[in-house]
């Protein structure tokens, strides 16, 4: 059987430490190609650089394994590496992670690890983004790396339709505490935003954004939020057709002609 060839990126740089556990998990499964940015690139969404040029840098290369930087955006990062570096080759996997902070509900859109992960299975390959429901510097994804590679070989393993993208996030505990996995859906909700307004020396507004998520449906069992806040990992298969179906005939109705 030919060596399985997997690509990797994320959106926290190709420095972070979740990166580094999603190479640990992944090595032993086949020949590894990583394309992440050269410094963090969170919310970048599905951006792509149009304007200026893009530089590649090679940063390691080891048996199995070959890691590079790329200036642009955790989507660049999937065009240079599939339309660039392993152009005709056979991919069996893309994973995009594991990203420091949670990419539930809404956080979706907002997400260069899920920009990533949607790129990717525009190539018909299986297409996978992992987050950890954990913000700080010194996050421990040792749970998250397990959860990995656990999801993986099921997905290798299995029976599967393309295209598909999957948007699975870990909650912030050891690995024994997690209670199990859950295939759900999106949680309904928004960001509430708020700008602090400060100064700088030279008395000129500045400022910075926050926010509250708003959950529109706390008491649903069968969402990402859910499962995250109950102990559980959440997996959502997501979708790149944004159509609502639902508005198609009220629309036609009163639009065509």
């Amino acid at each position: 059987m030919a060596e399985r060839l997997i690509f990797l990126t994320n959106d926290d740089g190709v420095g972070a430490k979740g990166l580094e556990r999603l190479i640990e998990v992944m090595r032993p499964l086949g020949h590894i190609v990583v394309v992440a940015p050269e410094s963090t690139r969170s919310g970048m969404a599905h951006a792509i650089t149009m304007s200026s040029p893009l530089f590649l840098r090679e940063v390691r290369r080891e048996p199995g394994l070959e890691v590079y930087a790329c200036s642009g955006t955790p989507v660049d990062c999937v065009k240079m590496a599939l339309d660039h570096l392993i152009v005709g080759k056979k991919l069996d996997l893309i994973c995009s992670g594991i990203n420091h902070g949670s990419n539930a509900a809404i956080n979706v859109l907002y997400s260069g690890t899920m920009g990533a992960a949607i790129e990717g299975s525009f190539y018909d390959t299986p297409s996978i983004g992992f987050s950890l429901d954990d913000h700080s510097l010194d996050a421990d994804f040792e749970a998250a790396g397990n959860i990995a590679r656990e999801i993986v070989d099921n997905i290798l393993g299995g029976n599967i339709a393309l295209p598909l993208c999957l948007n699975v996030n870990i909650p912030r505990l050891r690995p024994e505490a997690i209670k199990g996995i859950k295939v759900c859906r999106q949680t309904r909700g928004y960001w509430k935003e708020e700008f602090f307004i400060r100064q700088n020396p030279a008395n000129r507004d500045y400022f910075w954004l926050t926010g509250e998520f708003i959950n529109h449906e706390p008491e649903a069992t069968d969402t990402d939020e859910w499962a995250l806040s109950n102990g559980y990992v959440a997996v959502v298969p997501i979708q790149i057709d944004l159509t609502d179906h639902a508005q198609l005939n009220p629309l036609g109705k009163i639009l065509d002609r």
